[in-house]
């Protein structure tokens, strides 16, 4: 948020505002692209001594980091380096961010009890990001009304990166105090840990890890165009206030409060894959009107768009994390299922505020923008379609024992959804 704001003004100042966005979100887009990396190291980790260890880690990392972006000097204090600074820390946090979603999604999900529930259960990790948004949200309200824009641009943007040491203190608080999960610890017991899980996750269940990669591109792109490339879209072009749009977002993210685990809790109902191929086309339509009601003018419209736009982002985004974390068996679920939910990060996620702000720019209309999304949409359900579904197949089984069912996943996968 503060990247598709102010960030440009304060560490590139010496280029125009078109430039100066994109190079603000340049610095956004390299926080995802050392991603992947850290998910291959905390993915092998996770699955070679356990998920709780690398959580602990991943946590430290990000929050720390998070804290010293509010403590960069900005360009007119050491010129280019504030920039560098800020470059660099953001590669801390997507180093640690990288291997961060598959542990959570393993502890949350790697329970007997949760076999009938595991839709629900996964959604809780996803829970995070509207809170986390949330939260951002309401301190970026609160101090950009606090005092002027000068005060704002000098102090206030810095005030939700430190306060995030609170956030360093819960987390470590609940997850020093979790178990490590039963299908771990079954793990160790019958000696079917991997000596290079990354390894095999990529020799075994490349194809799944595509897939993944695959299903992520709509989702995970409408995510940033929804809540960053909103702001410097509404601001810098249809010259909407910060305080409306972070309001409207506000709104937004409440309601995702609900859906996300409602239709975590659908997909136990009627299938992972049925529910996600609804979400991915779904999104792929509202790609067009969503822009028209940006540009209605009328405040009510353009608040009910941004609503609709995450909730509607919501109905893959829940069931997503089982869906996943099932296409991997134990051994390599922290690794396969982290490789490619951070691999989009570079190929959708990242990039896409980057790629909507230069298309706009190039072409002058949002249809562009569109166009780009529902081709991401198209390329997630396509995806979906090929990604087994096996919310009823056993989650425990090993590599070794899954072994046989392998090829019958293949041929299954190569069906279309029933």
């Amino acid at each position: 948020m503060v990247a598709a704001t102010v960030l440009g003004k304060l560490f590139f100042p010496q280029t125009d505002p078109y430039s100066a966005t994109l190079l603000s979100l340049s610095t956004f887009f390299l926080g995802f692209v050392i991603r992947p990396v850290g998910a291959a190291v905390f993915g092998h980790f996770g699955d070679r001594i356990g998920r709780k260890a690398m959580l602990v880690t991943t946590l430290l990392l990000m929050g720390v980091s998070t804290v010293l972006v509010g403590l960069v000097p900005t360009y007119d204090q050491i010129g280019i380096w504030g920039a560098v600074a800020i470059t660099f820390l953001r590669l801390l946090q997507g180093f640690g961010v990288g291997g961060e979603w598959g542990g959570a999604v393993a502890v949350a999900t790697e329970w007997k009890s949760l076999d009938r529930k595991r839709g629900l259960a996964g959604s809780w990790p996803q829970f995070g990001s509207p809170l986390g948004l949330l939260l951002a949200l309401i301190v970026l309200t609160t101090v950009s009304r606090y005092g002027t824009t000068e005060w704002f641009e000098t102090i206030g943007w810095r005030i939700p990166f430190l306060l995030s040491i609170v956030l360093i203190g819960v987390g470590l608080y609940i997850r020093v105090g979790i178990h490590e999960t039963p299908a771990f610890k079954r793990m160790e017991q019958t000696g079917t840990i991997q000596k290079a899980p990354v390894s095999v996750a990529i020799r075994k269940y490349w194809r799944e890890i595509l897939l993944v990669c695959g299903i992520r591109s709509g989702q995970h792109a409408a995510f940033y165009l929804f809540s960053t490339f909103v702001l410097s879209y509404g601001v810098g072009t249809l010259h909407l206030s910060k305080d409306f749009l972070f309001n409207a977002l506000l709104l937004a993210c409440s309601a995702s409060l609900i859906s996300v685990p409602l239709f975590g809790y659908l997909s136990d109902i009627i299938s992972r894959r049925s529910l996600y191929i609804i979400g991915a086309v779904t999104l792929g339509i509202f790609a067009f009107p969503y822009y028209m009601m940006l540009n209605s003018g009328n405040s009510s419209i353009i608040v009910l768009a941004i609503v609709m736009s995450i909730v509607v982002h919501d109905i893959s985004y829940g069931p997503q994390p089982a869906f996943i974390a099932e296409a991997f068996p134990p051994e390599v679920r922290y690794s396969g299922s982290s490789l490619g939910y951070q691999l989009s990060s570079i190929t959708a996620g990242g990039p896409a505020p980057l790629i909507a702000t230069y298309l706009f720019h190039q072409y002058g209309t949002t249809l562009a923008v569109s166009i780009y999304l529902a081709a991401l949409a198209t390329i997630a359900t396509i995806c979906a379609v090929f990604l087994p579904d096996t919310y009823r197949r056993n989650y425990n089984s090993s590599v070794s024992s899954d072994s046989a069912v392998i090829e019958d996943r293949r041929s299954v996968s190569l069906q279309p959804a029933q």
